[in-house]
């Protein structure tokens, strides 16, 4: 067995790091490399156009069904998840991971299900924590790990995170990894470091892909039930066991600690904005009526409304300053 699959993944700052990667690889790597950035889920993308001109690889949008081409950039497409199967790729939309598809660990997860010892994983520049548990997978499955150098990528927060949680076998500027991935392609993989695949690795793999419904049903059954409850669906999460808290709803969202904390802080935020309108609206409607009542002769009736606006109008003022302080996701942790 030769490594001749190479998956990258990579977020904010992701663009200039891939394009310095793939500046530094040769024409004929033999071995097929597949890239998930995370991006909007509308519209198209233009990452292949970039790294087409950016190095000697032709790069390509990943096709359901194609098969893994050596010396090729397979991308994947918006809105789709892409896993690798049988030595091809399929395209998903299954559940989201951390609020994305595509998803960095949805790849790196059926990578190294797939093709174990053959693959090289590589995480670049990106926020939180998206791409860990595919490098668990990857290592424990005999993969080779490369993490660009935190003080290298525009945003550490992605290889920070790996670094925290894999024993990584190469730590590299950005700008070494493209050589370093041109010697380590097409070299003979140690199968006896492979470990087995984990009943957990396969149930992931399979919700992660569109035909697989029958498999959420067994999502309670390889983690434990939780109190939280899905920023996307509102689902009962369950966690995950493992060295970094992973989370995953019935329906098959999957989630990690640092993503489900920044998703509650949106939660949170939107949430009080709502109630701050709604403040502001009874105070609203509070003075008219205060007016109407006045008028009406119905002086009791209209010092009720009174303090009622005065109780809105002070909630609504320590609401106010609260929010415009800018500071409401990083008091919920996120």
């Amino acid at each position: 067995m030769r490594r001749d699959l190479v998956v990258v993944g990579a977020s904010a700052g992701g663009v200039e790091a891939l394009r310095q990667l793939v500046a530094g690889l040769p024409k004929d790597l033999p071995a097929a490399v597949v890239v998930v950035l995370h991006m909007p889920a509308g519209g198209t993308s233009a990452l292949p156009a970039i790294l087409s001109r950016s190095g000697p690889l032709p790069a390509l949008l990943a096709e359901d069904g194609a098969g893994l081409r050596n010396a090729h950039l397979h991308i994947a497409r918006p809105d789709h998840h892409v896993v690798v199967e049988d030595g091809v790729l399929r395209l998903s939309k299954g559940p989201t991971e951390n609020g994305h598809r595509p998803a960095v660990n949805t790849l790196f997860r059926s990578a190294a299900l797939a093709k174990g010892p053959a693959v090289i994983g590589v995480v670049l520049s990106g926020a939180l924590d998206d791409g860990t548990a595919g490098m668990v997978a990857i290592k424990q499955r005999g993969g080779t790990t490369v993490v660009q150098d935190p003080d290298d990528a525009i945003y550490p927060g992605m290889p920070e995170s790996v670094l925290q949680h894999v024993a990584v076998d190469h730590v590299l500027p950005v700008v070494r990894i493209g050589p370093l991935l041109a010697r380590l392609a097409g070299q003979h993989a140690d199968t006896i470091a492979a470990g087995p695949a984990s009943d957990t690795l396969r149930t992931e793999v399979a919700v992660s892909q569109d035909d697989s419904g029958a498999a959420h049903g067994d999502i309670p059954r390889i983690g434990s039930p939780t109190t939280l409850t899905c920023p996307d669906c509102a689902g009962s999460l369950v966690e995950i066991p493992g060295d970094s808290a992973q989370y995953r709803c019935l329906v098959g969202h999957a989630w990690t600690a640092d993503a489900l904390m920044d998703a509650y802080g949106v939660s949170l935020e939107r949430a009080m904005w709502t109630a701050l309108r709604t403040l502001d609206e009874k105070a609203s409607l509070a003075h008219r009526m205060v007016d109407v009542s006045k008028n009406a002769g119905r002086g009791l009736v209209a010092e009720r409304y009174v303090r009622q606006e005065e109780e809105a109008l002070a909630a609504a003022d320590v609401l106010r300053k609260y929010l415009l302080r800018g500071d409401v996701r990083e008091e919920t942790g996120t």
